[in-house]
């Protein structure tokens, strides 16, 4: 009898709910580690232009970008030049359109929740960072780059604050405009932070513009970079100006990031 019941009757035992937070933040991070790496803008936007800029500023010394050679001081500012694209631009425009599809509101009363969300989209934004380090030291390598050893150190924790302040302004950016006007301002952003923010140019060649650039996230980033990576020096000021931005645009971000 009992057997009968035990092969009719539904089985009495729990269902084994969701899987542990751990596990849902680190699929999501793989999901969109995979979308960035798969959307063509994206690629062009992390790598290419990167690539390009390198090899540019390593083959040519029509941008005076101080003492030292030229491959030395160009490498520092375009691992800062992709630290940027990845976290700010690449991530302010996917954003953008996850919010417009609805993705963000979805994916938020979904067990991962929106601390889940965002715990695996910086994590994605460090693992394409740590990809694009490989490709593109690897690259500035072979063109006669020699990093100082005792700045390998302090560059991580410069990546580590300038991600952080970079993923808050391009959610704050994602968060307050339309997913069109994001795409726009995204890239407008990153081409005059290119040019005039000091990530690559150091701010003291920038002329007028190089007491702004020291205090942009961009300068701060850029200098921090070069400071340790080309001079061996820990950037405590650079470090103090990344974080005052973290925090400013951390707390905007929460108080107006609309997730619909």
């Amino acid at each position: 009898m009992s057997d009968l019941v035990a092969t009719t009757l539904p089985s009495m035992r729990p269902d084994p709910g969701a899987a542990p937070a751990r596990r849902r933040v680190l699929a999501q991070a793989r999901f969109d580690v995979t979308a960035m790496l798969r959307n063509g803008e994206q690629l062009l936007l992390t790598l290419v232009l990167p690539l390009l800029v390198l090899v540019g500023l390593a083959r040519t010394s029509a941008i005076d970008l101080g003492a030292g050679p030229q491959v030395d001081l160009a490498a520092p500012g375009v691992l800062a030049l992709a630290v940027m694209s990845t976290a700010f631009t690449g991530q302010a425009i996917a954003t953008g359109f996850d919010r417009r599809a609805g993705l963000l509101r979805l994916l938020g009363v979904t067990p991962l929740g929106r601390s889940g969300l965002l715990a695996g989209r910086v994590l994605a934004v460090l693992a394409v960072e740590a990809l694009q380090v490989v490709v593109l030291g690897g690259v500035a390598l072979g063109l006669g780059w020699r990093p100082r050893g005792a700045g390998l150190l302090p560059a991580v924790v410069t990546v580590l604050l300038g991600t952080a302040a970079f993923v808050a302004l391009g959610l704050l950016l994602a968060g307050t405009l339309r997913a069109e006007a994001v795409l726009a301002a995204a890239n407008l952003v990153w081409v005059l932070l290119l040019a005039g923010g000091g990530v690559v140019v150091p701010p003291e060649k920038l002329g007028a513009l190089s007491g702004v650039a020291t205090l942009l996230p961009s300068g701060a980033l850029g200098e921090a970079m070069r400071a340790s990576l080309a001079g061996g020096r820990w950037p405590l000021a650079e470090w103090l100006v990344l974080a005052v931005w973290a925090a400013l645009a951390g707390a905007a971000t929460s108080r107006w990031f609309r997730w619909t």
